[in-house]
């Protein structure tokens, strides 16, 4: 079991290890660098910044093959993953 699976994990923690996630893989990484504009050496600062987090779980929540290969290694149910995403804000509800 996964920490984050252990600890009944907030949604910022869900969004930081999907994250490390994204950030272990080396094709994930160069396309979500890709779409998010952003250069590797600022991951860290970008983190910070609002709406990031939301956004990297946007990106994982994009693409079901990467939704469920995150699940999988996280052990947690696609459906958390949406719930965080949801409750971190800013987006259209209609997606999710």
């Amino acid at each position: 079991m996964t920490d984050i699976a252990k600890r009944g994990s907030g949604n910022e923690d869900v969004a930081i290890a999907a994250l490390g996630f994204i950030a272990a893989d080396p094709e994930l990484l160069p396309r979500f660098l890709d779409l998010s504009g952003i250069d590797a050496s600022a991951i860290r600062r970008a983190a910070a910044e609002p709406g990031f987090l939301a956004g990297v779980l946007d990106f994982v929540l994009a693409h079901e093959p990467t939704l469920l290969r995150f699940c999988q290694e996280a052990e947690i149910a696609p459906e958390h993953v949406a719930r965080a995403r949801r409750a971190l804000g800013g987006f259209d509800e209609s997606h999710y």
